[in-house]
């Protein structure tokens, strides 16, 4: 069993799951698809965070080879290669769902209060409501919209709702009654963009989601409209959103993910006002990452003694 890399600090879960099963056990902190795949060179099981999981990477793992992603999306392992070849691939899509929905409305909602713009206000020496910032929208009278109507998104649904916010979505996955007993309209994708004081992303990156939200989508939310992200930074395309933040059509953005992580130095994102900008951590709690590590674990010691595997994706 080999561990590419991890942000958790320590690899006990997993290496605990190696010994019961008699495996040898390695750890890395790989980024590069070389020494990824140096790494991991003929491995039945593969634990991994954000190292390239490439055709070439997957070429010299040990035949019928495991594959566990750390998380939720897939997207830094390529399905079709795996396939090809003949490793499965898993993910844990049961973690940390109640802390990336606080993080998503804690971001929601300091924005949409406009928390940050009152503080920059009374630092830069002003003070009065109506000296910092022009109109603000009660919650009340605000539509959330939601890409993906998925656990996540369910979650940060309730917790808008609790605070008066009517929320629509768009998920062609989903079904209408479980949408309608949470008081949820789903509608198309462009209709709830064209609503959404709040637009709130919940959905994989694939080649299909990349981008949809560039420029033309951005120029359809309402004047003022507030966006979320905290799924994956290639649903956004991350220049169009620095140019609406700047020209103030959209008022403000919570971003937890981008394209390339770490952000850039040179990102326009940086420079844009009214951004909030937090390090990929909305999964993050003590207990969600003892629980990530447990259910990795043991999806690996699943695959190292041939049992079935839970959350198999390809």
């Amino acid at each position: 069993m080999i561990v590419t890399d991890q942000a958790f600090g320590n690899t006990e879960s997993e290496s605990a799951a190696a010994r019961d099963a008699g495996a040898a056990f390695e750890a890395h902190q790989v980024a590069t698809e070389s020494a990824t795949a140096q790494a991991v060179a003929g491995a039945h099981v593969v634990l991994n965070n954000f190292a390239p999981m490439t055709r070439r990477v997957m070429q010299g793992l040990a035949e019928g080879a495991t594959i566990v992603r750390y998380g939720v999306g897939v997207d830094n392992v390529d399905l079709d290669a795996a396939r090809d070849l003949g490793v499965a691939v898993c993910n844990v899509p049961d973690y940390g769902i109640e802390e990336v929905a606080d993080h998503a409305a804690a971001m929601a909602l300091f924005l949409a209060r406009k928390v940050q713009v009152f503080d920059t206000g009374i630092r830069d020496g002003e003070w009065g409501i109506t000296n910092i910032v022009s109109g603000l929208r009660s919650l009340g009278d605000t539509t959330v919209g939601l890409v993906g109507l998925g656990r996540i998104a369910q979650a940060f649904a309730r917790r808008m709702m609790a605070f008066g916010c009517k929320v629509v979505a768009h998920d062609p996955y989903v079904d209408a009654d479980v949408a309608a007993d949470m008081g949820v309209t789903l509608t198309a994708l462009d209709e709830v963009v064209a609503q959404a004081g709040i637009l709130s992303l919940h959905v994989p990156l694939t080649p299909e989601t990349r981008h949809m939200i560039g420029a033309d989508r951005l120029a359809a939310l309402p004047a003022g409209a507030i966006v979320v992200n905290a799924s994956r930074g290639g649903l956004i395309d991350e220049a169009a959103l620095a140019r609406a933040l700047t020209d103030g059509h959209i008022a403000g953005a919570g971003l937890d993910v981008f394209e390339k992580e770490p952000l850039p130095a040179d990102s326009p994102l940086r420079d844009a006002p009214n951004v909030l900008l937090t390090p990929h951590a909305a999964f993050y709690s003590d207990a969600s990452v003892r629980r990530l590590q447990g259910l990795a674990a043991e999806e690996g010691l699943r695959a190292l003694r041939g049992e079935e595997l839970r959350c198999r994706v390809a």
